[in-house]
């Protein structure tokens, strides 16, 4: 293995390699990604071995692959390359992996790849690839996977902002043209429940839609704080490795909760509308959850979402301890009401109640893809997943801004929140001032971000 480009940071051989994140790929329509020469029927059948690679090895990243290795009843599989930032995750991912599924993990130690060029070198090994690191890095990643000819399976959300959203737009476009199959993690397409109920609503089981309300309201998912980090390494992080390490609490790579999370819930009312909103309004920020090791994420979103037909979506978001909390959508019509989420539920002339079982969602999005991949039939979810990352987006740049944002401008802002460059003493986006305080977005005064 080569030592130099799978370094740590502050080791004697730190990797050196810079990738520069340039949004003129994608406002072209992924000029790289369209020059290669298309295959014809890219796909494993039953009894061919499908190797597997997984990219970002943290707890989502294991439970993708572990899902992924449980499609084994519709052929043989292997997870036989994996990919990080960070070996420790990478170490720490692959016991989990070996325990679980023993016989299909086979990842010799010169296919376990760390370091920012990682994602390519573990592509190059598979069939499939699992892309599961920050957010922040999916454009890249995926750009790369469908220039190589992969299968995919990213999870949601796929940029933190709209040059990255084109960048994935881009590429989506060259998968559909190689015949390459994309699964995206919003499982929520995966789930009985919301499917059933999904559909009666756009069969007109309550009308004409009206209003939707769509909410994640919760507590705060996990901090890692730099005094833990730097105690735990023995040593002064630099600043990007901390933001990395402590991915959640920074905009180029999380993309705030409303991405990183709410997404989840904005798109189930663009899947129940058909359609994206046209533009936002909103407020938010940082109310009770401030200091050093929260970087400069807002802790409460709320956002109204106006659509060509002229219905409204109302947004909240917030993680806040000892609130009202509320992970749900619902839908208001003509002739009654609905609970998508979590009770599957309509009231008004038409009554009913989902009461079926179904697999669980995460294991059925991958069963899924892999029966696509192996029965040579369309699959592609990235477009909506892209989409849907952009409405999140959108709400995020009214909040931030505090003005109204037009879809159709937000998606072709030349705002780029990414890095420069990628190397472990690369400038970060954001530091913190004397007060060790990271600066937020003001609303009224900060630009669309």
């Amino acid at each position: 293995m080569n030592e130099k480009k799978n370094s740590q940071p502050n080791e004697e051989s730190v990797s050196r390699r810079k990738f520069l994140h340039s949004t003129s790929t994608a406002v072209v329509g992924g000029s790289v990604l369209s020059s290669l020469a298309v295959p014809q029927g890219v796909f494993a059948d039953h009894h061919d071995e499908v190797k597997v690679a997984l990219i970002g090895c943290g707890g989502r990243g294991t439970g993708a692959a572990s899902q992924a290795l449980k499609t084994y009843d519709q052929g043989p599989i292997k997870l036989v390359a994996m990919a990080d930032a960070f070996r420790d995750q990478l170490d720490r991912s692959h016991d989990i992996l070996k325990k679980e599924q023993p016989e299909r993990v086979t990842v010799p130690e010169e296919q376990k790849f760390v370091g920012f060029d990682a994602y390519k070198q573990a592509a190059e090994v598979a069939d499939v690839v699992l892309l599961t690191t920050p957010p922040g890095f999916r454009p890249i990643h995926f750009e790369e996977a469908i220039r190589q000819g992969k299968h995919v399976f990213m999870e949601k959300p796929v940029a933190t902002d709209p040059a990255g959203i084109r960048q994935v737009l881009a590429a989506a476009k060259v998968a559909k043209e190689k015949n390459l199959k994309v699964g995206v993690g919003l499982q929520r397409h995966h789930q009985a429940g919301y499917i059933e109920t999904i559909k009666r609503l756009q069969d007109g089981a309550i009308g004409d839609i009206i209003t939707m309300r769509a909410y994640w309201n919760g507590n705060t998912p996990w901090v890692r704080k730099r005094a833990d980090l730097e105690q735990k390494y023995g040593r002064k992080l630099t600043e990007m490795e901390y933001q990395m390490r402590n991915w959640y609490y920074f905009n180029w790579i999380c993309g705030d909760h409303i991405t990183e999370q709410h997404i989840h819930n904005l798109d189930v009312i663009n899947w129940l509308k058909g359609a994206y909103p046209v533009k936002a309004n909103g407020m938010g920020g940082a109310e009770v959850r401030v200091g050093p090791d929260y970087g400069e994420i807002f802790d409460h979103h709320c956002v109204e979402f106006l659509y060509e037909d002229g219905s409204r979506m109302y947004s909240q978001c917030r993680h806040q301890v000892g609130c009202w909390n509320s992970v749900s959508e619902h839908a208001h019509g003509s002739k009654g009401s609905a609970q998508i989420n979590p009770s599957h539920m309509i009231r008004g002339e038409n009554p009913w109640k989902f009461r079926g079982r179904g697999k669980n969602p995460y294991q059925q999005e991958h069963d899924d893809l892999f029966h696509a991949i192996r029965n040579n039939e369309p699959y592609n979810e990235a477009e909506y997943g892209a989409k849907s990352t952009m409405t999140s987006i959108l709400g995020r740049m009214a909040t931030y801004s505090g003005k109204e944002v037009e879809w159709d401008k937000a998606i072709n802002s030349e705002v780029s929140i990414m890095p420069k460059s990628f190397e472990w003493d690369a400038p970060a986006p954001n530091y913190p001032g004397p007060d060790g305080i990271y600066p937020r977005p003001v609303p009224g005064q900060s630009i669309l971000v």
